[in-house]
């Protein structure tokens, strides 16, 4: 008897920008706290964005402004350019 190679689940989540279903592993996963974007901290309600949407800024801040209930796009789009060169750094 042979043995069966089992293949080893891989978690899918969404990009709430484009809504395409990816590995969560190829998502940057983020939280809104107080109108804020974050860094998902381990607790709490948490949303993703693929690194094809990063690039796109008009669909990305539209996206985040959805998902903080916020209208302020530049503040937004500000601290996801900080998290995103602080990912990039280590």
């Amino acid at each position: 008897m042979g043995i069966i190679a089992q293949r080893k689940y891989l978690p899918t989540r969404m990009c709430v920008s484009c809504r395409e279903r990816m590995a969560q592993n190829e998502l940057l996963r983020l939280q809104c706290i107080e109108g804020s974007i974050n860094k998902f901290q381990k607790s709490g309600r948490s949303f993703y964005l693929c690194n094809d949407c990063l690039s796109q800024e008009k669909r990305v801040a539209k996206a985040l402004m959805r998902q903080c209930r916020s209208g302020d796009k530049d503040k937004l789009m500000n601290k996801l350019k900080e998290i995103i060169a602080d990912g990039r750094k280590s």
